[in-house]
């Protein structure tokens, strides 16, 4: 019986002590910050992850100076404004050349990412519904090779670039019409930090 106590007691502190415990969140520059679990979430929540976790960071870590932080969060800022402006290009049935129109999408996504060393990209290709599994999966690489192969003729050192297929498998517009099917013969660009 006496066991039993103690065996339950010791259950309760690991409830009690994983409910309280602190989060560490580690930065690119190795600063360790840490926040509980709750306040996590209710930051992620309302958007204001940055700003808490900076009022919560330990002060035996080096701190950087305010100007350099506010530097920092321009720099994401701007990154995640310009990221968002990075759009799919298209292409028409059963090709994998990349249209004029897109050309100059690409231009423009290989500017921003010549302005942005550290930023690497995965471009996804995708097809529309007709054809085969496996015939769209290569059309689709297909599709997203040319968009890296551009890319990379245009000064983007090619290891910051990823590609993959995934054919007709993710289509942006369910539907079973031509209008459908242009919108998901594209390659969407994701970018990976």
């Amino acid at each position: 019986m006496r066991n039993l106590v103690i065996f339950l007691c010791l259950i309760v502190l690991v409830l009690i002590y994983t409910g309280c415990a602190e989060k560490q969140i580690t930065k690119s520059e190795g600063t360790i910050y840490t926040q509980n679990e709750s306040t996590a979430k209710q930051n992620v929540q309302s958007g204001t992850v940055g700003k808490s976790v900076k009022q919560n960071e330990q002060p035996s870590v080096g701190r950087k100076s305010a100007k350099q932080n506010n530097s920092k969060e321009q720099t994401a800022r701007t990154a995640v404004q310009t990221t968002s402006d990075i759009k799919d290009i298209h292409f028409d049935f059963d090709r994998y050349s990349i249209r004029p129109e897109d050309r100059k999408i690409l231009s423009g996504h290989a500017d921003y990412l010549l302005k942005n060393k550290k930023i690497k990209v995965i471009i996804e290709g995708h097809c529309d519904e007709r054809g085969t599994a496996e015939y769209n999966l290569a059309l689709g690489s297909s599709r997203a090779q040319e968009a890296k192969k551009f890319l990379v003729n245009s000064g983007v050192n090619s290891k910051r670039i990823e590609t993959i297929s995934y054919g007709m498998e993710r289509p942006l517009d369910p539907a079973h019409n031509e209008e459908a099917w242009a919108k998901n013969r594209r390659d969407n660009f994701v970018i990976n930090n």
